[in-house]
Parts: structure tokens; C-alpha cells; sequence
């Protein structure tokens, strides 16, 4: 069985939050001024299938426009959500159960798109093959963690890393470890 290939793809400040408190990413408008793309739209062209938790995509909700017409988006929680599409998908499975499932449904590469509490579980379940982290020149000082305890151990090898006027700077990892 081929495992498709999982990419975290996501921004975080530089003290390593993804969202405030509350899950405010009002912070992430320093970057969007510029009126470059910062590779998403080559990103999102290789892009099979997107998982995300379910604060994440209620987020998602309220950018109006549903933003991935046409891909398959599959929502990891334990609570009745409204699918505002019949490519969103509600999953309870654990993600290790849930990767090896979707060679069958012909996803190649999956995005990562966050929360936290899913990221953590991808990664230890060692399920992240490459890691695109977009860091803000901002400092939140608390909030909602990119990588939270326990990590497993994993060396990444630095793909590229690309700087934007904005101030944005772009690391591409890929993992080390085997799966």
C-alpha cells in the first residue's frame, strides 16, 4: 500500500503560535498587503485532498466564499458540523487509520492545514512528510502553538527557504524519518 505523501503547510508567527487565544489570525494582515501569493497558488495546484480540524475549517467558514471549490476536505472532529459542501468530509477516524485509507481514494498528497491539536497528532504518529512553515514578522507572545508537546524526534532536511520584502520568510523541510 502506498501512503500518500502529507504536507504541513501553514503559517506561524515567529514565537511559534498559529492563532491567538482565541483563534484570532487578524495578525497574519502585516503579510497580506504585499499582493503576492507566496507560492500557494503552485502549493494548492498539487494538492489532492486537505485535512483539518474543526476549529480550523469553522475559521475557514467565516472567510465567505468557501476558498477550495473542488477538493476533497476532510474535517477531523467528534462534533455534529455543518458540511457547506459535498466535497467536506467528517472524520473521527485517528490520522494513522485515516492516511493508509486514502491511497484507495486516490489522494497522492494530502495538505495539513492545521490546528494545533491535529498537527500534534500527525506528527506523532510520524504521518508529515514535508513541512512549508511560513513564519510573520510578528511576535504574539501566546496563543495557539504550531508544535506542542510531546515531539517526536525527526531531522529535517532543508528543501529551500525563500524571503519576501514583507518580511515573510519561507522554510521547506522535508522529514528524515521513515514511515
Amino acid at each position: 500500500m502506498r501512503m500518500p505523501k502529507t504536507i504541513l503547510y501553514i503559517a506561524s508567527s515567529l514565537d511559534g503560535y498559529i492563532a491567538r487565544a482565541d483563534g484570532g489570525i487578524d495578525w497574519l494582515s502585516v503579510v497580506d498587503s504585499e499582493g503576492t501569493d507566496y507560492g500557494y497558488a503552485e502549493f494548492y495546484s498539487g494538492v489532492d485532498a486537505i485535512a483539518m480540524g474543526s476549529h480550523t475549517y469553522q475559521q475557514v467558514l467565516g472567510f465567505g466564499e468557501w476558498p477550495y471549490p473542488g477538493r476533497r476536505v476532510f474535517v477531523f472532529t467528534h462534533r455534529s458540523l455543518e458540511r457547506v459542501t459535498r466535497d467536506v468530509r467528517l472524520t473521527e477516524q485517528p490520522p494513522a487509520e485515516f492516511v493508509c485509507g486514502l491511497d484507495h481514494a486516490g489522494v497522492h498528497t494530502l495538505w495539513l492545514a492545521g490546528g494545533g491539536d491535529l498537527v500534534a497528532s500527525f506528527m506523532q504518529n510520524k504521518l508529515i512528510d514535508e513541512y512549508i512553515i511560513s513564519i510573520v514578522p510578528a511576535v504574539l507572545g501566546d496563543g495557539i502553538r504550531l508544535f506542542r508537546e510531546p515531539l517526536p524526534r525527526d531531522h529535517l532536511e532543508l528543501i529551500r527557504s525563500t524571503n519576501y520584502p514583507s518580511g515573510l520568510v519561507q522554510l521547506h523541510y522535508r522529514s528524515t524519518l521513515d514511515r
